[in-house]
């Protein structure tokens, strides 16, 4: 296959606010800004910001749970975003999505057994039941679960264990592209790795593509190929883990790896941000970061500034980057 297994392209999504019928201008959330990124196959693939930045609704317009307000989103190739539900059926195959809290996204009225049948049973009408049984016992073994677990229901188990049934449900119908929206947030730290590793498991074994959302940069560097930061609904910084980690370009990202804490007061340098994070019903001119970027000048406050790539490969949305401020 040539060319990214999953492609967006400047999209952007806003929603309604409502607002009086009389009004000219009513608020709208600016939720995404013009996001573009290229997903290659077998990566892992992480989205990281603040809480509100626009990932998850990023994740889910790609999905197609959100319908874009401008912009496109291509499946090898394929522009799906415009798609009917029906032309868009054999795709939901294909991409499947681990959701954030593990104590939600399963049905309480329905077993494990149940729960793991049903994309089978949705998916591959013509299985018989005997491959159904023996496709959930095969699947939920590779995750690390019982599958004598299917008699039970999902408040019978705890959150890690809920987690990895979701994980199983996900690999239920073999996807190539699978969304995982803060998979480990509600979880204990002590459950988390647990979690981590099955999954990095089953992308060796399943020749899997992540999409990993997540706020966690400790566990963006064990888990990570490459990763963009979001910041206020706009890609800020894209580059592969290691160069993210080693030399942060973009001044946000400096400071939310700075953020990070550190065992070594040596090592300690924290740089607090100025101000508050701006509202995304109105959003600053220019580039959203401006108000609480010490390196902002004019320009910053009145041009929004375009993806700059830099000799390693890394793409910096940043007029000092460019520049040569910083």
């Amino acid at each position: 296959m040539s060319g990214p297994l999953v492609e967006t392209r400047d999209v952007e999504k806003r929603f309604d606010l409502g607002g009086y019928f009389w009004q000219q201008d009513k608020p709208v959330v600016r939720a995404l800004n013009g996001v573009s990124i290229a997903i290659e196959k077998g990566e892992s693939f992480c989205l990281v910001g603040e809480s509100g930045c626009g990932k998850s609704t990023l994740a889910r317009c790609i999905m197609g749970l959100l319908d874009l307000s401008e912009g496109e989103v291509f499946y090898k190739g394929e522009q799906i975003d415009r798609l009917s539900a029906k032309a868009m059926m054999p795709y939901r195959r294909r991409m499947q999505m681990i959701f954030q809290n593990p104590y939600a996204s399963l049905n309480p009225r329905m077993t494990i057994q149940k729960t793991l049948e049903e994309p089978l049973r949705f998916h591959f009408p013509e299985m018989k039941n005997g491959e159904v049984r023996d496709k959930v016992e095969e699947v939920m073994t590779s995750v690390g679960n019982d599958p004598a677990w299917g008699t039970r229901y999902p408040h019978e188990f705890s959150g890690g264990q809920r987690q990895r049934i979701s994980i199983a449900r996900a690999l239920m119908v073999d996807p190539d592209f699978v969304v995982a929206d803060e998979p480990i947030s509600a979880l204990d730290v002590s459950i988390q790795a647990q979690v981590l590793n099955v999954m990095m498991d089953a992308r060796d074994s399943r020749d899997l593509t992540y999409l990993f959302i997540t706020h966690d940069l400790s566990v963006v560097r064990h888990f990570g190929t490459r990763v963009g930061v979001m910041y206020l609904g706009a890609l800020c910084e894209l580059a592969q883990t290691k160069t993210l980690f080693d030399t942060p370009r973009h001044p946000y990202t400096q400071v939310l790896l700075n953020a990070i804490p550190k065992l070594s007061t040596t090592e300690l340098i924290h740089t607090p941000m100025m101000g508050e994070v701006p509202t995304a019903i109105k959003l600053p001119s220019g580039c959203v970061f401006h108000p609480r970027c010490p390196y902002a000048n004019e320009r910053c406050s009145r041009e929004v500034p375009a993806g700059t790539t830099l000799d390693d490969g890394t793409v910096v949305a940043c007029h000092a980057v460019e520049e040569n401020r910083i």
